[in-house]
């Protein structure tokens, strides 16, 4: 290994990502520095401890980043589609090569030694590891730092710690409710040995903490590119926190977030032609603005730039969910979208249009996401984006924690300045003002899926309401079958690596 402390910093988690150490949870990965190392060394150079922060953004798209060699491991946007897959509005529509078969068929989430229930974990404590060994270099989680470089750093670590718990708890538990079950361990340093699993109401209580400390420290960030949390980042993910806590108090915070992040983070609802990519009828051009390959768009708020030095290409979202990409999708394993949420999209709602009715391929999201050139599986080093969180997350939360609030007409007013953007004409949208009680909270429901379909989000979604899916007729296993939010096949059961690797895990 390299001993300039440049690349030693800057490739910190990438080589990370990649250690082939057999211990299921590392505490001290191969070939990594101390934090006390680190932090000797930013003490001369402060730029060190950026490119750690740096490389741990790298890891959420790094393939391999979830401990396996697999096809459907490469980081956020893997776990996305497993999170679409189990709430089964994205349908698998081939297993020629078997990749997420153990998925859909929910084999992974009843069977904990299965590959695919060892992905999501692994890549989620990686992250928790990485922010930790950052904000040990620090000082520790506690330290009070005045330099600014450094408050931002430490502000960016403790909202991807957040962020990584999060997700953990939600594919992992179902342990809302009075928070007493037991459902995963905690670790808020880089040297703490194994631990048993802590109670809900303990892992949401420090998700919570790190995310409003984060809020705090990253005030006056300014970043250099939309792969960085920022504030309002911070925010958004702070307010997915607090609706799936879901206490009333919660869910005023809720509210009271997303209308901050909408009110000032200065970015804006994409319009319809960038959301389905439409063709200009008079000049035969598409939309350049389309808003599903190109972190620029204004509506993104957390995304990352790839380009070509990144080297992704098979392995990565865009090579399993992309017809205009050298993909499984264009080769045989389609991804579709589920025929009975397509079907509850009006034909007045321009997002109908994000997938095709084509015979060949029914129901692909060709007109959602795909590689510019739209030359079909040509895009063979991947050089279109990946986005993380959109402002249009932000009016369906408030509308969501509003409508559960019974605040009625400020969850209207939000829903209707999303569709707005949706819907052909006003009269289109007008029914939602008739709307009260559940049959408002369903419709903000529905919206939320149709909305972010193949973005992860309907998911988290699903869990928080506490809602029953029912799988359309084109999925290949399973079909018409219902399950509840809280069954058996919609979560992971901790990894059997993990249950062999920690003894007190159960303690």
């Amino acid at each position: 290994m390299k001993k300039n402390f440049y690349i030693i910093a800057a490739a910190f988690f990438t080589v990370f990502a990649s250690s082939c150490k057999d211990d299921f949870l590392e505490k001290e990965p191969n070939q990594q520095f101390s934090p006390e190392q680190i932090s000797r060394a930013s003490d001369k150079d402060p730029s060190l401890l950026t490119g750690s922060i740096n490389g741990l953004y790298a890891t959420m798209y790094t393939a391999g980043s979830g401990g396996t060699t697999g096809h459907d491991d490469f980081g956020q946007k893997g776990f996305d589609i497993f999170s679409d897959m189990l709430v089964s509005d994205m349908v698998l529509g081939g297993v020629t090569y078997g990749w997420y078969s153990p998925i859909v068929r929910y084999q992974a989430t009843t069977n904990n030694t299965q590959n695919n229930a060892y992905q999501p974990w692994r890549y989620y404590y990686r992250i928790i590891l990485g922010a930790n060994t950052v904000m040990d270099a620090l000082g520790g989680q506690d330290a009070e730092l005045t330099d600014p470089s450094r408050r931002h750093t430490m502000g960016q670590a403790k909202a991807m710690r957040a962020y990584a718990y999060f997700y953990l708890a939600q594919f992992y538990s179902t342990g809302y409710g009075d928070g007493t079950e037991k459902i995963l361990p905690i670790y808020t340093d880089a040297t703490m040995p194994n631990q048993p699993k802590s109670t809900a109401a303990e892992v949401y209580k420090l998700i919570i903490d790190d995310l409003t400390e984060a809020v705090v420290l990253l005030e006056d960030f300014n970043r250099s590119s939309k792969d960085q949390v920022n504030k309002n980042v911070a925010k958004g993910l702070l307010a997915y926190a607090y609706a799936a806590r879901g206490t009333q108090e919660d869910l005023q915070k809720v509210v009271t977030l997303t209308d901050e992040v909408i009110s000032t983070s200065g970015h804006t609802i994409m319009n319809a032609s960038a959301a389905t990519g439409t063709v200009n009828p008079a000049t035969g051009v598409r939309d350049p603005a389309a808003g599903f390959n190109n972190v620029s768009n204004n509506s993104w708020m957390w995304g990352v730039d790839l380009t070509i030095a990144n080297g992704l290409d098979l392995i990565s979202w865009w090579g399993q969910i992309d017809l205009f990409t050298y993909s499984y999708a264009w080769a045989g394993d389609k991804k579709r979208i589920d025929k009975g949420l397509y079907d509850a999209i009006p034909v007045t709602d321009t997002r109908k249009a994000q997938f095709t009715t084509n015979a060949t391929y029914n129901l692909m999201p060709i007109n959602k996401f795909y590689a510019p050139a739209r030359v079909i599986g040509g895009q063979r080093t991947i050089e279109t984006d990946y986005v993380y969180m959109r402002i249009e997350e932000m009016y369906l939360l408030n509308a969501e924690a509003n409508a559960r609030l019974n605040q009625e007409a400020p969850a209207k007013d939000k829903l209707k300045a999303l569709l707005a953007k949706r819907m052909v004409t006003a009269a289109d949208y007008a029914y939602v003002d008739l709307l009260t009680g559940k049959a408002l909270e369903d419709e903000i429901y529905l919206q939320t899926r149709i909305e972010l379909w193949g973005e992860g989000k309907a998911y988290l979604a699903m869990k928080r309401n506490k809602r029953t899916i029912t799988r359309g007729s084109n999925h290949v296993y399973d079909a018409g079958k219902s399950f509840a939010w809280d069954s058996d096949e919609l979560t992971f059961p901790i990894p059997q690596a993990e249950v062999i690797n920690n003894p007190v895990l159960n303690q």
